[in-house]
């Protein structure tokens, strides 16, 4: 089957131009919301006096927030996008193009994954300032930095056919995304919490992310990060199939 290369890459054109465009609202505010996380947290419970899996706090923490930033300007690309053209009427020009539901989600997806990845390296850059960061597996920290955004971007776009006002969108995130993020281990070793509680947060696949990226830079982790990739992968995989099917129906974008 024949790819439209240039219609995808235009409709990723647009989507990074999109966010590029407001640079200091996409990428400089997430770098410094994310920094003064770390300085309160790192304040609050002891950035150097704390030790968790051998390392300072603050340095167990860092990871963390760098794949929440990440994550999270993912997901609000995608999402946000969906949402602005429906509340302008122009969503239909998405749907008349000649390119096929896959094709269309590759562009949105893609697009939220740099944004994802861009604010990730903002922060990264920003923290080193201050904290002494390190990378213990490449191939690890490219694939969930990959994986992760992806999953976010897609979610985004599911989101984003859903949501029909700004609200619904803002449920989704603020029900769903805000509080899977935080009760991931980003601030906290899982290995910590009650048997139960510990059950719960392995059914949580941004544990799985925050973790494996946490291996990738730190070389610590609360499970082994080779299930984390399979996880991932799965729920990757799933999202994508999903995302696809709406596109091809229609649903939400026809009517």
């Amino acid at each position: 089957m024949q790819i439209n290369l240039i219609g995808t890459a235009t409709l990723y054109k647009r989507e990074t131009w999109r966010f590029l465009k407001v640079w200091n609202q996409t990428l400089v505010a997430p770098m410094i919301t994310t920094t003064i996380f770390l300085a309160i947290f790192a304040l609050a419970l002891g950035g150097n006096a704390r030790m968790i899996h051998g390392m300072h706090f603050i340095n167990f923490i860092a990871p963390g927030l760098i794949m929440m930033a990440m994550v999270q300007n993912a997901f609000a690309n995608t999402s946000s996008s969906f949402m602005i053209a429906k509340l302008q009427g122009v969503i239909i020009d998405w749907l008349t193009p000649p390119l096929s539901a896959a094709e269309l989600e590759m562009g949105f997806m893609l697009g939220g994954m740099t944004r994802g990845l861009m604010v990730g390296c903002t922060v990264a850059v920003a923290m080193s300032l201050f904290v002494p960061l390190e990378v213990h597996s490449w191939a690890y920290l490219l694939f969930f930095s990959l994986a992760a955004t992806m999953m976010l971007s897609l979610f985004g776009i599911i989101t984003g056919i859903i949501g029909n006002t700004p609200d619904q969108v803002s449920a989704i995130s603020n029900f769903f995304v805000t509080p899977l993020s935080f009760l991931s281990g980003t601030f906290y070793s899982v290995n910590d919490l009650p048997v139960f509680f510990q059950h719960i947060s392995h059914a949580n696949p941004f544990f799985y992310m925050i973790d494996g990226f946490r291996f990738a830079m730190t070389g610590a982790s609360d499970t082994d990060p080779a299930l984390g990739v399979w996880v991932l992968l799965g729920v990757n995989t799933l999202l994508f199939m999903l995302a696809r099917l709406m596109f091809a129906r229609g649903w939400r974008l026809k009517s």
